[in-house]
């Protein structure tokens, strides 16, 4: 499994429709594409401005296949359903290692 972590900064008052939006636009878009096994969004109890959102995929070949130009069009989505401005401040990825039962 592969590990997409991004973290993003906004104003705190924002935050839940940012999260609202992620899920009605980001998440219902990325379910259409093989290998997306999820998404999970963690806020900050010390700062209320920042959400990092882990997302699942089972290998990265099929996350990275995801065509460009999709994903441009689900960007633009998004941001032109806000009205206000966020930074995304990270951008990472992780391979889950796990380790045999004995």
């Amino acid at each position: 499994m592969v590990i997409e972590l991004l973290k993003f900064k906004m104003d705190p008052a924002v935050r839940e429709k940012f999260i609202q939006k992620d899920e009605d636009i980001w998440t219902n878009a990325l379910r259409k594409y093989s290998g997306f096994l999820g998404k999970e969004v963690w806020i900050n109890p010390n700062d209320k401005g920042e959400v990092t959102i882990i997302v699942q995929w089972e290998t990265r070949e099929q996350w990275k296949s995801i065509p460009q130009k999709d994903l441009d069009l689900i960007e633009a989505k998004f941001d032109s359903s806000l009205d206000f401005n966020y930074e995304m401040t990270e951008s990472s990825e992780y391979q889950v290692r796990k380790f045999p039962r004995r």
